[in-house]
Formats: structure tokens, C-alpha cells, sequence
């Protein structure tokens, strides 16, 4: 395992090199115009890049978002390499380098490639919770967003009961709540070791505190929807018992409580495993039968390097509209010749 040093010396460098210089960027990042129910779009990525196919195809990828001038904002929703592949120092600056080359505002919610998996010798047999700390140290510096053009994020760290947690966010856009959990695959990093189950519990706690905190906010104030991203799939087709949703248990617990008790629109947008599809995989507890406000979405990923724009529309009953945009220099040709 890798020690940790060098996340020590990374940290004061960071403070003695770039503190100012962050805290100056921070105080100049806007907010979304949390009010009014107006029309706004976004877009949605995730598991991008992975491999070398990946990496040669995210520049389109970049391209192809930035060309569209009015998102609001962009999503990642974890995995920024594969799981057979180095979890370097060089690898993590690479894709903060590549984030930060969208035009808009750019949000990211960390995946089990980029920390939990690391311990694989394929990976480079990295000690987990250092990657996780140095994932936390890079990618989210300040309460504003990644991007060329940031916005001001809400953290749960700035709760000093939950101050590990910076990459827990929350924002505002015309009334719709967005919140972004660290729920990762690998079973959330529960029950591999002692040590990973001790991590996982901690982060669960906190992850249950800030999704319970998010709901109650859009009720309180009124918003017409909610947005939750996450990285896993959280395997709603097995059972409770079966030990590979263990560590998502809780999460789909409180999850349908909370759908339940809202009442309007919520959709849970996730990655991992590289399935493109909209669907409503909610079956209630109680009456055994389809929730209807709830809709899950997962991402393109692997190696469909493509986006999804998403439409917010006055009006519309269920607020989000999908729309595949499949990146035309990314497209696989499936027959021979030219």
C-alpha cells in the first residue's frame, strides 16, 4: 500500500501555492437562479474515460457539450477511469485537467474506479482511503463547482458534524433541488475488509443525513422536483437479503420513504454499470406495485461515449425531459466499409 505522505505534501503545497487563489475564485463563483419555475437544460455524463478508446473519444465529448451554449451546467456521475487500470497521482490530475475544459459549470460525484477499487493490483495495490483523500483534496477544493464558469455549491462539510464530506453538494436551479450523494459501486465499499466496512458506515450515516436534509428541504420550500446523483447502481432488482445490495440497504430505504412522502417528481441518476435506460424500478414496500413519481435514469459510460441533455420544462407533470445526444465522432460504425 502507498503511503500517505504525499497527500501531506500535496495539501501544503496547495495552501501555500494556491489557497489565495482559490478562495478568490470561490468568492466570485455565482449561485443558479434558485426562483421561478422557468425553462433550463442541462447535461449528464458518467463511467467517461475509460481505457484508451475512452480517453481518445472525451475530447468529442467535450467538444460536443460545449458546442451547446445553454446548459446550465454539466453532471459526471462517477467512475473517471475503469476498474483495471492505474489510480495514479498522474491519472487524477489528468481528468481534473479534463474537467475543467467545460465551458459551463462542471459538478462531479466520485465513483468506486477512483478510490475503492485502488487496492487491485491492476490498479497499483493503492491503500483506498488515501486515494479517497486525495480525490477529496483535488476535486473539491472550495464550495464552487469544477468548469471554466463555476457556480456556488452548498457542502455538507460545512456542517462541522460532517466536515469530511465535501463532495456531498446540493444547488438550486428554478426551483428543482439537486442533490449529489457519495454512493459508490463495490457494494458502497461494504464488507470487503474491516477497514472498508468502518469507511462505508461512516459515509452512510452522512449520506442518509444529507438525502433526509434534501427532502426536507423540498418540502419546505416548495420545489417542484428532485434530482439525486449517485455513481452505483444500487440494485433494486435483488432482494434485501441477497449481501450484494448490503450496502445500499439503507439508501433504498430511506430513498422510498422520502419519494413517498414528497409526493412530486423524483429522479435518481446513476452510473456503474453501463447500461443507458430510463426506467421506474421503485416497487413500493407496502403495496408491492410501481412508484409512480420515481424514475431512475442511468448514464451512457464504458464505451458508449455519448451525453445526455436534459430538459426542466414549465409545465411538463414530470419536470425532467431526456434526450439522447449521441456524439457523431464517437459513433461506432457497425458495418464494413467506408
Amino acid at each position: 500500500m502507498r503511503k500517505r505522505v504525499w497527500i501531506v505534501a500535496l495539501a501544503t503545497a496547495l495552501m501555500l501555492g494556491g489557497a489565495a487563489s482559490l478562495a478568490t475564485q470561490e468568492s466570485k463563483a455565482p449561485r443558479l437562479n434558485p426562483a421561478g419555475n422557468g425553462r433550463f437544460t442541462f447535461a449528464l455524463i458518467g463511467d467517461l474515460q475509460y481505457g484508451p478508446e475512452g480517453e481518445a473519444k472525451f475530447p468529442n465529448v467535450i467538444a460536443d457539450i460545449n458546442a451547446d451554449e445553454n446548459l446550465a451546467f454539466v453532471v459526471h456521475d462517477g467512475d473517471f477511469k475503469n476498474g483495471s487500470s492505474l489510480c495514479s497521482n498522474d491519472v487524477f490530475f489528468n481528468r481534473l485537467a479534463a474537467f475543467n475544459q467545460f465551458e459551463k459549470p462542471f459538478i462531479y460525484i466520485p465513483g468506486d474506479n477512483e478510490w475503492t477499487d485502488c487496492h487491485r493490483a491492476n490498479n497499483g495495490s493503492y491503500d483506498p482511503i488515501e486515494r479517497l483523500a486525495l480525490l477529496r483534496l483535488l476535486f473539491f477544493p472550495t464550495n464552487q463547482s469544477l468548469g471554466k464558469h463555476t457556480i456556488e455549491l452548498e457542502r455538507q462539510s460545512d456542517d462541522p458534524l460532517y466536515a469530511l464530506f465535501r463532495e456531498n453538494v446540493r444547488w438550486v436551479a428554478k426551483n428543482v433541488l439537486f442533490i449529489g450523494l457519495h454512493v459508490v459501486g463495490s457494494n458502497n465499499n461494504f464488507g470487503r475488509t474491516p477497514e472498508s466496512t468502518a469507511e462505508y458506515t461512516v459515509r452512510n450515516a452522512a449520506n442518509l443525513a444529507w438525502l433526509r436534509e434534501g427532502f426536507e428541504l423540498a418540502r419546505r420550500n416548495n420545489h417542484r422536483a428532485v434530482m439525486i446523483i449517485i455513481q452505483a447502481n444500487p440494485n433494486f432488482e435483488l432482494q434485501p437479503a441477497d449481501p450484494n445490495r448490503a450496502g445500499f440497504n439503507d439508501f433504498l430505504t430511506l430513498l422510498q420513504a422520502e419519494t413517498l412522502q414528497y409526493g412530486k417528481p423524483v429522479v435518481l441518476v446513476h452510473g456503474d454499470s453501463h447500461y443507458f435506460r430510463i426506467d421506474k424500478p421503485m416497487i413500493g414496500v407496502q403495496s408491492g406495485r410501481r412508484i409512480e413519481n420515481f424514475t431512475r435514469v442511468e448514464t451512457f459510460g464504458e464505451t458508449d461515449n455519448h451525453w445526455l441533455h436534459v430538459e426542466v420544462a414549465p409545465g411538463n407533470p414530470n419536470v425532467f425531459i431526456f434526450d439522447q445526444r449521441i456524439v457523431a465522432a464517437n459513433a461506432i460504425r457497425h458495418l464494413g466499409g467506408s
